[in-house]
């Protein structure tokens, strides 16, 4: 049976809502014990590269969207203050343009121009590649001792673009995962890859960030 696109973009929507309450859950019940043999883990990123991360990708979209309008449909992720621009341009002009501007933004570490010369995706070509980021999250929330939560992952043209903070055999398994998902046409890492030693360091840092109270004490 064929699946509309607005169909398969409803279930996308469906799937990663339910993936974040899985993630509420596994965090919660990991005290606990188990949870169905899925390990959530925390952000390996610190709260302040968070919300810079954050920053960039809400002033570079913006930025984007409003100097070149439809001349391009241009996608802006960022992850431990690396760079990555994916989607369409008219012409090379415009996307030489749109890596300038990120690599002049003072909190961007590095720029991955990925934006591909020609006309902008469509709403169909759009749905399928929510469709398939969706497919490929759920497999790397189930697979064991693949932090997730430490990742970032972007579905464009059926390509599949991964960031985060892994070690080299996290990376390993990220990259399988991704490229053995069926509809998957091509996998890019741009991982910035960490020691074990590292890896527990920021573990450890995680928990003890999560044990402070979020808001100052009453007076």
């Amino acid at each position: 049976m064929r699946i509309s696109s607005l169909s398969k973009l409803m279930i996308a929507s469906v799937v990663l809502s339910q993936l974040s309450a899985c993630a509420v859950v596994a965090v919660g019940a990991a005290s606990a014990g188990a949870v169905g043999g899925i390990a959530i883990m925390a952000d390996r990123r610190s709260p302040a590269v968070q919300a810079i991360d954050k920053g960039i990708e809400l002033e570079a979209g913006s930025a984007l969207s409003k100097r070149f309008g439809d001349n391009a449909h241009i996608n802006v992720t960022s992850f431990n203050q690396k760079v990555l621009l994916t989607g369409e341009a008219k012409d090379a002009d415009i996307k030489a343009q749109a890596g300038a501007y990120a690599k002049a933004m003072k909190n961007a570490r590095s720029v991955f121009n990925e934006i591909i010369i020609g006309p902008n995706s469509t709403f169909t070509a759009r749905a399928n590649d929510s469709f398939l980021e969706s497919k490929v999250k759920a497999q790397m929330i189930f697979t064991d001792k693949l932090p997730s939560n430490s990742m970032s992952l972007i579905a464009e043209g059926s390509s599949i673009y991964l960031m985060g903070m892994l070690t080299q055999n996290e990376a390993a398994i990220a990259k399988k995962v991704a490229s053995t998902t069926n509809g998957v046409k091509e996998v890019f890492a741009y991982f910035d890859i960490i020691s074990e030693q590292e890896k527990l360091r920021l573990e450890k840092q995680g928990k003890a960030d999560e044990s402070q109270p979020s808001t100052a004490p009453l007076q």
